[in-house]
């Protein structure tokens, strides 16, 4: 069982590194007012006007910075992955939000997409409004999220000669400092830093952070990755790639892995895995610049594709040592883990609703969806500690007095179920989680759901408490 924290957003913003105290103040009643109303607008979080108005001047203020923001959730994260022991999972992963704006200037674009055809034929194209963000979140082995170590915004504003200009230029000479792609070792090199412990981390990325440049970074860092790979890389002497390689290797064992097909339905699928240690080169262009690496390449492939899903075809690159059918498992259960980044920034949209915020420029965008990563991860640690360490002690999700309401309002549990798991369950209760006995762990949805209502029970009560003739 993973060793845990307790968890509140106060605590979050505890480390926070603003230089004026009413500027860190502010942000405090903010994140309040927002825990409050997860998923509302800013004026309806605010209740008033006078409050709606500070909110606005804080995400315009010049002095307040996504860094800062984050800055007291990082040095929590820090000390969560030293208070657990084994190696840390940092996943990376990019996620889009796009926003409904008549223009796009003042926030930025994402990408252009195709809309269908007009009456002509021609193709329609369409340009997104929005922001991108690349972030590093921590988590354990066992899937617990710990928190964000690393968060990058930015937008873009043109794409007009991008494919011109790859046609005239290798994009494998272009130096990494001038591609968007740099993000990924920008993440790798803040995270490591954050954690000061480069051995205990594992960065773990899709097929988009198959770059040679963080290959070499992780190794000139200490550090460790699993990526899949997406590029035949020139291997041994130069005169043969990977995958000449590997079409050497024979089958070293088989694993079975539970996936849901296109209909829903959870079915169990079996991989033949096959790994070896290879000698992997840089680009041809950058071979003065980088120097090779003995890396394990490790493969698992379905042998027959499946009626209503593809088949299974994971080509993985890691540093570390893989000598037995077992390791070889562990690497890809670790890889496997990367989908919960995928579910923290489904929080941030769905639950926190962040692509529907009014916000006018990218600055104050970026500023608020700093705040919501804070929440967001809070709903999610809430939701799969209750699953990491079902018997530990309740306070690490809840109050003294959160305890005492939740008592009263979901009284229906054994006498003397004073666990964490039973708690999470009733919060899940107030937001519609029903509990019965074939019914799944509470997930995400119901959580926040059940702590926004959970404190406006607490507020009620306590004005109850203070108001004369109540009672």
């Amino acid at each position: 069982m993973p060793v845990a924290t307790r968890c509140r957003w106060e605590e979050e913003l505890a480390g926070s590194t603003f230089a004026d105290a009413r500027l860190e103040q502010r942000l405090h009643r903010l994140v309040g007012q927002m825990d409050r109303s997860l998923g509302a607008s800013l004026p309806f979080a605010c209740q008033d006007w006078a409050s709606t108005k500070a909110a606005y001047r804080f995400f315009s203020n010049e002095r307040v910075s996504e860094a800062q923001i984050l800055s007291g959730h990082f040095a929590s994260t820090r000390e969560r992955v030293r208070a657990n022991k084994g190696p840390i999972l940092v996943l990376q992963d990019t996620t889009e939000f796009t926003f409904q704006r008549e223009s796009h200037d003042a926030v930025g674009i994402t990408r252009t997409v195709t809309t269908g055809r007009d009456k002509a034929g021609q193709v329609r194209m369409h340009t997104l409004c929005g922001l991108l963000m690349h972030a590093s979140l921590a988590v354990t082995t066992d899937g617990l999220p710990l928190g964000l170590a690393a968060v990058k915004f930015w937008s873009r504003q043109k794409f007009k000669g991008t494919n011109a200009l790859k046609r005239k230029v290798n994009p494998t000479r272009v130096p990494i400092e001038q591609k968007e792609s740099f993000r990924w070792l920008e993440n790798l090199r803040q995270s490591t830093s954050l954690f000061a412990a480069p051995d205990r981390c594992v960065h773990v990325g899709d097929r988009e952070s198959d770059i040679y440049e963080l290959f070499s970074l992780a190794h000139d860092l200490g550090t460790h990755f699993i990526v899949r790979s997406c590029v035949d890389r020139l291997a041994g002497d130069g005169q043969h790639t990977i995958a000449n390689e590997m079409d050497e290797v024979a089958v070293q064992g088989l694993h079975r892995i539970e996936v849901r097909d296109q209909r829903g339905q959870l079915v169990t699928a079996s991989v033949e895995i096959r790994y070896r240690r290879i000698t992997v080169l840089p680009p041809i262009g950058k071979q003065k610049r980088y120097p090779p690496l003995s890396l394990t390449v490790l493969h698992a492939r379905e042998p027959e594709t499946p009626k209503y899903r593809p088949a299974i075809d994971w080509r993985l690159i890691t540093d570390l040592l893989v000598d037995s059918p077992e390791q070889a498992v562990e690497k890809l259960d670790w890889y496997a883990r990367r989908w919960k980044i995928e579910v923290f920034h489904h929080i941030l949209k769905t639950g926190c609703r962040a692509e529907h915020a009014r916000l006018r420029t990218a600055e104050r965008l970026v500023k608020l969806t700093a705040v919501y990563c804070i929440l967001a991860w809070r709903v999610f640690w809430t939701t799969m500690i209750g699953r990491s360490a079902p018997r530990a002690d309740p306070h690490l999700a809840v109050t003294d007095h959160e305890i005492a309401l939740l008592d009263r309002l979901v009284p229906d549990l054994p006498a003397g179920e004073r666990s964490l798991f039973a708690y999470v369950v009733k919060v899940a209760r107030l937001g519609g989680y029903l509990a019965r006995s074939r019914d799944p762990p509470p997930g995400n949805l119901v959580i926040w759901r059940g702590f926004a209502r959970l404190t406006d029970i607490a507020l009620g009560a306590a004005l109850a408490q203070t108001s004369p003739g109540c009672g």
